[in-house]
């Protein structure tokens, strides 16, 4: 009987431990004599079943497991140390940014009207000026204005009626009156 490299993998504990049935034992004994591998898996299995099975316990040297864990932690990555430096690092610019941040918006100043810092002064919208106004509309616009999207709902009128209903200039149209 032919036996595949997988079975006598997956029955190796029950053959070390002889409870395979007597035909398995025999076409596994077979393969093991022509296969290093499957040699090499038994032969292991059967180490550990004897150094497990093994009553007496191995007495370590006094001192070991202090040595033994000196010479892990010497040779053990400094990544966790290496990430933990940098994430303080970082946190700490963080604060520092954000320091800087808050005390700038803290003293911010609006920017001078004065033509003087390139800033215009606003001119008052001319209250005979013909505007359109949206029915639902915060804004009233030139007639021309790209910014109208519902132009069916559209009322003509003069800006100082669209002023008395709370209406806003346009921010494109008419941005010389903002």
């Amino acid at each position: 009987m032919e036996i595949a490299c997988e079975k006598v993998w997956h029955e190796s504990s029950n053959y070390v431990d002889g409870t395979v049935a007597p035909e398995l034992r025999l076409a596994m004994d077979e393969h093991i004599k022509t296969c290093r591998r499957c040699a090499s898996v038994i032969d292991g299995m059967r180490n550990i079943v004897t150094l497990y099975g093994d009553e007496r316990m191995a007495e370590l040297p006094a001192g070991f497991s202090q040595r033994l864990r000196s010479k892990l932690e010497a040779n053990m990555p400094q990544t966790r140390r290496r990430f933990f430096g940098w994430g303080l690092a970082f946190a700490a610019s963080v604060l520092v940014a954000g320091g800087i941040e808050l005390a700038r918006y803290r003293n911010y100043q609006p920017p001078d009207a004065s033509p003087k810092l390139g800033r215009r002064e606003a001119k008052p919208v001319p209250p005979d000026l013909d505007v359109v106004v949206a029915d639902d509309g915060k804004l009233f616009h030139l007639a021309a204005c790209s910014l109208i999207i519902d132009r069916n709902t559209i009322r003509k009128m003069k800006a100082r009626d669209a002023l008395q209903l709370g209406c806003r200039p346009c921010p494109r149209c008419l941005n010389q009156y903002i």
